[in-house]
């Protein structure tokens, strides 16, 4: 007889993890080998020849020592095959058993067992992979990306607002890394509506992502204005698609369906892949009388899911409103009794610049009270502009004026519909309340109406708005003159019902909305273990029967500033918020080449530290303070400049803040001249 080697698996020589894994459970409790001599007698009074290895179980919580103890022991016939649970018996530590002696050699050939190694290995899976590089714990910046084997597809491609402790910062956009180190899998975008936390990143990533968009028909109209903008129409391919047609890319077909929303043309999508059907609603309410075009096409989506639905992922902005959300035609009604009493005053219509449906509705009811209507704000002629060109608004002939027209036309005669509703700094509405819009000034008793509700994070600035409004004489109207796009509970309860998803996966909310969501499932009997709350970056991998969380990629917001698109970081942000809460100052000095000795200065400059009239004496104390840094500095004849700049660091901000318990930046500047 010979001895057999254990083989090498997993990196650690000598182990066999799929049976050490197991053994505890599958070797019957009555076959306990004892070692005897060259043979081994189990406890049924049988014995065994052949070289076979054992290993000693060992409960976690009684000892740490090493998981499986290796020895040899004799067995009778054939030899025995390595990695197989009848050959692996858990020897007894008893008294009775023979002492254990290794030879060095022996020590040599069985190395010992790492315990990481003895641990539940989960199967690996081979289904389709959802990965949220956006859009989840937070209201803006939705992108998703669907991979099976050798095929990505990206739904929505959306940006977010800087939050206040983004200082400078303009826009934020999603990391798309994984999708360039994988850009020959990626075969497009398709694009649920075109709101701009849908769409707004698409000029910035498809110079990196140069892959198809797929769209309805004004969602696509309004992304060519924005690929006009960034010169990217001639090197973007585009296709417009319908409700009720499918498009195949790669592994996936993707149906269109048709849902309600806050803008026209929005849709879902049915996404067919070859593990089983996927549901992305995008943003959605159940709207059964729309301004615009049909009501949400829950037939296709009963279909659908009578044939059986493997996820659904679906808007949770508004799940934690019970009933149902307010048709948009209810909004209507409320212009006509605002218009209706205030018809001596100029109406002033505050609104999101992409609701379609809601300017459609103001432009009734400015006919109706025969008003002419000006749009303000560049974001709002463009998307009105594109809504009527391609037959999404009804404008009658002759109701529209210019602004420059306004002043021709009595102020009751007048309705504006402006940008602003959320009480961005440089939107129309904003520079009007400011008394900076250089063609509209708000007079006393103009009816300023606030068509919307602020998005979490703008309260402030609406608040302020209203304030400068209200200060100027103005009426400020915004209660009742909104509803929301976004479905409340019941809305989502019947999706639920009409897919009978097996695996939920919240999207589109903060926190606290993807766990009520998460409930909301539950209570629909979707199982607890097969609802998932991710985080932007996870890659939950499913099949059929079964999901998880399998990977974790780059899904940081990246920061766009002015031209700038990622070079403003943690670090500038940070710099700027210390400027921001205590100033600057900035020590000047100049030094000879040679000599090192001060040729002017120190020159201290003050910025949003102190005003410096009224703190000259300060200002001189800590002039002073830094020629005592320099002489000790050049009396030890150190001409390190950086240990220069570090020794006036340290002296002045020990002075300031003694003196006015501030800590502002400071930034020393040395100057060399060569006399």
């Amino acid at each position: 007889m010979r001895n057999r080697k254990v083989n090498m698996k997993d990196g650690v020589p000598g182990v066999d993890t799929t049976v050490v894994e197991n053994v505890a459970e599958t070797v019957p409790a009555q076959k306990r080998t004892r070692r005897t001599g060259r043979t081994s007698k189990t406890a049924d009074g049988k014995t065994e020849k052949g070289l076979v290895r054992r290993t000693r179980t060992v409960k976690k919580a009684q000892t740490e020592e090493t998981a499986a103890d290796t020895v040899y022991a004799e067995a009778a016939g054939e030899d025995a095959v390595p990695g197989t649970a009848e050959t692996m018996t858990p020897a007894p530590k008893t008294r009775k058993s023979a002492p254990r002696r290794r030879t060095k050699k022996a020590a040599e050939e069985l190395p010992a067992v790492h315990p990481e190694v003895v641990k539940t290995v989960l199967p690996e899976l081979h289904g389709v992979k959802i990965i949220p590089l956006g859009g989840l714990e937070q209201i803006g910046m939705n992108i998703t990306a669907y991979e099976y084997e050798d095929s990505i597809i990206v739904v929505d491609c959306g940006l977010a607002f800087p939050t206040e402790d983004m200082l400078g910062v303009d826009l934020v956009i999603p990391d798309v890394t994984y999708l360039k180190d994988n850009i020959d899998k990626v075969k497009g975008f398709v694009i649920t509506h075109a709101h701009e936390d849908h769409i707004g990143s698409l000029p910035y990533i498809l110079p990196q992502v140069n892959v198809p968009i797929y769209a309805t028909k004004l969602t696509m109209g309004i992304i060519e204005n924005k690929l006009k903008e960034h010169n990217l129409v001639k090197s973007t391919k585009r296709k417009v698609i319908k409700h009720g047609q499918s498009i195949n890319l790669g592994c996936f077909r993707i149906e269109f369906i048709r849902t309600n929303h806050s803008i026209a043309d929005s849709a879902a999508f049915a996404i067919y892949t070859p593990v089983g059907t996927i549901i992305h609603t995008g943003d959605f309410k159940v709207d059964y009388t729309p301004v615009f075009g049909d009501s949400f096409d829950l037939q296709r989506l009963g279909e659908i899911g009578k044939k059986g639905v493997l996820a659904l992922l679906a808007d949770s902005t508004n799940v934690e409103r019970p009933g149902f959300t307010m048709s948009e035609r209810t909004v209507g009604k409320t212009f006509d009794n605002l218009f209706a009493e205030n018809t001596a005053h100029r109406i002033i219509v505050a609104t999101f610049a992409s609701n379609v449906d809601r300017v459609q509705q103001i432009i009734n009811s400015a006919s109706k009270y025969d008003r002419k209507v000006v749009i303000e704000g560049r974001s709002m002629v463009n998307i009105i502009t594109t809504a009527s060109e391609l037959g999404y608004i009804n404008i009658p002939e002759g109701l529209m004026i210019d602004i420059d027209q306004i002043k021709n036309y009595p102020p009751e005669k007048v309705v504006l519909i402006t940008t602003g509703s959320q009480g961005e700094a440089m939107a129309a509405l904003s520079r009007m309340a400011a008394n900076v819009h250089k063609k509209v000034s708000i007079m006393p008793g103009d009816t300023v109406i606030l068509s919307s509700t602020p998005i979490p994070g703008n309260e402030k600035h609406v608040s302020k708005v209203i304030n400068d409004l209200s200060r100027m004489g103005a009426k400020v109207i915004f209660q009742d003159t909104h509803v929301s796009g976004h479905a409340c509970q019941e809305e989502l309860k019947l999706i639920y019902a009409l897919t009978k998803p097996k695996f939920a996966i919240p999207v589109h909310g903060e926190y606290r909305h993807l766990v009520r969501h998460a409930e909301l499932a539950q209570t629909m009997g979707v199982e607890k273990d097969n609802v998932f709350i991710l985080s932007s970056g996870d890659v939950l991998e499913m099949e059929a029967d079964q999901a998880r969380v399998v990977d974790k990629v780059t899904a940081q917001g990246i920061l766009v500033d002015g031209l700038g698109v990622g070079d403003v970081g943690n670090i500038v942000l940070r710099d700027r918020q210390h400027l921001s809460e205590n100033g600057l100052l900035v020590v000047v000095v100049t030094l000879a080449k040679y000599t090192n000795e001060i040729l002017a200065g120190p020159d201290i400059i003050s910025r949003g530290f102190v005003y410096v009239r009224e703190s000259e004496n300060l200002l001189i104390e800590a002039k002073t303070v830094v020629e005592d840094a320099l002489d000790k500095c050049l009396n030890r004849n150190s001409s390190d400049w950086g240990k220069m700049k570090n020794v006036i660091k340290d002296s002045l901000g020990d002075f300031v803040w003694k003196r006015t318990k501030r800590n502002p930046m400071i930034l020393p500047i040395i100057v060399e001249v060569e006399v």
